[in-house]
């Protein structure tokens, strides 16, 4: 069966986490920007807050907390060689476990009227965070599974459309581009 050859997609259609993090431009990676969702939706005010992000992977970590700066947030990221998780964890308004260690995040450490964002997911349907044990000093806390998951989906379907439709535009504009349209005469005479 012969090869088909590979599309690339056009500058304006790649992903980047530099538009994401700098300019707002680009599609937002899904998970983070479900998290901002799920926020806003409850009514979270972000600016001013201190969230604290555990886990600096490219696909979540690290784009949770630009997107948190990018709303006014003073971000700390914390991960395996963090000195004295429990102390960073318990300064924090917003916590966002993002690491993939069951129960890393234990419930004592949460401040009082924290809100609590489990994006971990591990076997058994355990999170990061110590649920039972954070239910009462949490504002919030999302559960594990269906709290950062459903707007994980959400949020790729609706880039996954917006990427369709972006690429239909760019391949009808340059199939609608006619190519034959005659030169102006007075721009032609210039050149010779």
């Amino acid at each position: 069966m012969p090869s088909r050859p590979t599309k690339t997609l056009t500058a304006s259609l790649r992903p980047s986490f530099a538009a994401m993090a700098l300019t707002g431009g680009g599609f937002e990676s899904c998970t983070p920007s479900g998290i901002l969702r799920l926020l806003d939706a409850t009514g979270v005010e972000l600016s001013g807050k201190h969230a604290v992000v555990v886990g600096r992977s490219p696909i979540l970590g690290l784009p949770m907390g630009m997107l948190l700066l990018r709303r006014g947030a003073t971000v700390t990221y914390c991960h395996s060689r963090t000195v004295d998780l429990a102390a960073h964890v318990a300064s924090a308004d917003v916590v966002i476990a993002a690491v993939g260690v069951p129960e890393l995040i234990k419930g004592a450490w949460i401040k009082p009227g924290a809100v609590v964002i489990d994006a971990g997911y591990n076997e058994g349907n355990v999170g990061d965070v110590e649920y039972a044990a954070a239910l009462p000093h949490a504002g919030a806390i999302t559960p594990v599974p269906g709290g950062v998951g459903p707007m994980t989906v959400a949020v790729l379907l609706e880039q996954t459309l917006a990427a369709a439709v972006r690429a239909a535009d760019v391949r009808a504009c340059s199939e609608n581009h006619d190519s034959r349209v005659e030169p102006d005469p007075a721009i032609a005479s210039d050149r010779l």
